[in-house]
């Protein structure tokens, strides 16, 4: 058996799937939800649980949007390179920013320029993990080249 292309008798033995990946990322959104659902900043103390409370959703919800993004990438041919992907995630959060600095609170109430970072600092962890970690150790993940099924 070849560990890239799975057991020979497999039908779609070694052909990436947009259901695998797609599971992936419903894991990711997941882990997500669950952190933001068991508050894990409230086990932190001091410096950690302002730096979680300040700037850790700003981070994690990026990374979560460009991975939602990543379920339509077979369908949409513009969200298949993840430059794209990961300016729309960007302009989005951004919007969000920008719109609490008008004093209309979307995805929070208080504006902090310092988020934008944070902001790229997610979307660019999303496209590492994408790009780089996902094409290296997910056999199925591949290079956006999906059957669709």
């Amino acid at each position: 058996m070849d560990l890239e292309t799975g057991p020979p008798h497999h039908p779609r033995a070694g052909k990436p799937t947009a259901r695998g990946r797609t599971a992936v990322i419903v894991g990711i959104l997941l882990v997500i939800a669950l952190i933001h659902l068991f508050r894990v900043g409230t086990y932190l103390s001091g410096s950690l649980f302002e730096l979680y409370y300040g700037y850790f959703s700003d981070i994690i919800v990026p990374f979560g949007m460009y991975f939602l993004l990543c379920v339509k990438d077979t369908s949409f041919r513009l969200l298949r390179h993840w430059c794209i992907t990961a300016l729309l995630v960007f302009i989005v959060a951004s919007a969000a920013e920008v719109m609490q600095a008008f004093g209309a609170p979307l995805f929070g109430r208080t504006y902090d320029p310092l988020d934008f970072v944070m902001f790229g600092a997610g979307v660019l962890l999303a496209a590492l993990v994408d790009r780089v970690l996902f094409e290296r150790i997910v056999p199925f993940w591949s290079s956006r080249t999906l059957a669709v099924s």
